[in-house]
This record gives structure tokens, sequence and C-alpha cells, in this order.
């Protein structure tokens, strides 16, 4: 069990055929939705993050395994343990979102997946390069101290990414009420994407939508505040270089 396949290389061709139904729902019923070279932009950000996550990856399990031996307990391999470690993962990713958006330095790099001016399955795809450079892995590691093999740690990481894929949309509306309470959804997500006074830095959640409603991070989504989406400081260019490293150049200056 040292190893586990990333669930994410087989989301892969599920992420390019959900792409290609939404861009037929926008074709007939809100061709503003998509943007040819915004998303261009988009699809080149998924291939250069894969390749900074290819180069870097190894790197990152190497440190974790070695943190691992210094564990408080030794988790198994059992079906509690993978529930255990999805939702503290989850809890991780929240701890991480919020203090992207809070401190400058994460903000950085987290800033790039909110460059586009447009909210749809293909924004999704808009994953930071840097992300090594900021070190937001580090926000996983205390998993494996605590006592999560590795392996479990990023299949569980990997599962919670794909999560975050699907809320991407416009295209669907309002979950049923039960959902939208637990859940994060695309309603949900709108909002986080949004540039509105009300809604900026809401709705940090991967997956529960339950951290936020806690730690005071949560807003609906109001009927009369369309989400207007972007950054406060547009990116005004298609280049995914420039917009990946501009906002990391800006705090160096």
């Amino acid at each position: 069990m040292n190893t586990l396949p990333n669930p994410v290389d087989y989301a892969v061709p599920a992420f390019v055929l959900l792409i290609l139904v939404e861009m037929v729902w926008a074709r007939f019923r809100a061709p503003e939705k998509y943007e040819p070279k915004d998303t261009l932009t988009s699809l080149l950000f998924g291939f250069g993050s894969s390749v900074a996550g290819a180069l870097t990856g190894a790197l990152i399990f190497g440190l974790s395994v070695w943190l691992y031996q210094y564990r408080a307990i030794t988790i198994p391999f059992a079906w509690w343990a993978w529930i255990a470690c999805f939702v503290l993962d989850d809890f991780a990713y929240y701890v991480f979102h919020r203090t992207a958006h809070r401190v400058r330095w994460f903000w950085a790099s987290h800033v790039n997946h909110h460059s586009s001016q447009h909210y749809n399955l293909s924004t999704a795809l808009r994953q930071t390069w840097t992300g090594f450079i900021a070190g937001s892995f580090a926000f996983r590691l205390p998993l494996m101290l605590i006592g999560f093999h590795p392996a479990m740690v990023f299949f569980v990481g990997g599962l919670n990414l794909i999560y975050q894929f699907w809320i991407h949309t416009e295209a669907i509306d309002r979950l049923p009420r039960w959902f939208e309470a637990v859940m994060n959804t695309p309603s949900h997500h709108r909002v986080h994407h949004a540039i509105n006074p009300e809604y900026l830095d809401k709705n940090l959640s991967q997956i529960f939508i339950i951290w936020d409603k806690i730690f005071g991070t949560f807003q609906e989504e109001l009927p009369d505040k369309p989400p207007v989406y972007g950054i406060t400081r547009p990116v005004q260019t298609w280049n995914p270089v420039k917009i990946n490293f501009q906002h990391l150049w800006l705090l160096i200056k």
C-alpha cells in the first residue's frame, strides 16, 4: 500500500467530456459563458500544472514519507480510516484555502485559479504552477504526523480535487436543500469565485460547506446579486505564464 494510483488521472477523460457537453449547452443557452481565448488559457493552465506536479510530486511524497516516521500513531488502511482521512483532508484544505485568501504569499499562487472572468468547467483547470514554491503542500503534512499513511492522504486528496471540478459551472442552478446544506455546490462555489463585496473570501470549503458555516465564512448566493467573476486586479492577458507569475512578481516588488 506504499503507492496508490492517482484518481485524477482516471478522471481526466470525464473532465474533457463534461467540458464538451457544457460547451454545447452554452452554445445554445448562454454563448457568453465561453470565450475561446479564455478557455485555451485554462487548458494551458491545466497542462502546466500537470507538468509542475510531475516535477515536484516525488519530492513532496518523499518529504511526506520522511515525516511519517515521526507519526503519533499508526492508522491502518481500514474503512473507518479512509473516511476519517477524507474528512480531515477536506478540513486541511479549508485551512489552506482560508489562509490563501488572507496571506498574500499564498494568495500570489492561489490567485491564478481566480484569474478568469468566466465561470465554467474549464475554469476548474486553472490550477497554479507555483504551489510548490508557495509551500501549499505543507497544510496536508500534519495528516502524516497524526498517523495516516502518505499514500492514503494523497489518494483522498485526488478524490477531493475531482469533486472540485463539477462545481465550476453555471449550468446547474440549485440542488436539493439537504445537499446544499452540507455539501459544496455550484451555487456556493459561484459565490467563492465572485468579486462582489458581499461574496469576497466566502465559501472556502472544498467538499463539505459545513466548515464555512462553522467558522463564519459562509455566504449564500443571492438572487438579486449575480456573481461578477475574476479578481479585483484583473490580469489583462491571456498568457498563462504571465498570469502564473504576475502576482508573485508584484509581491517581490
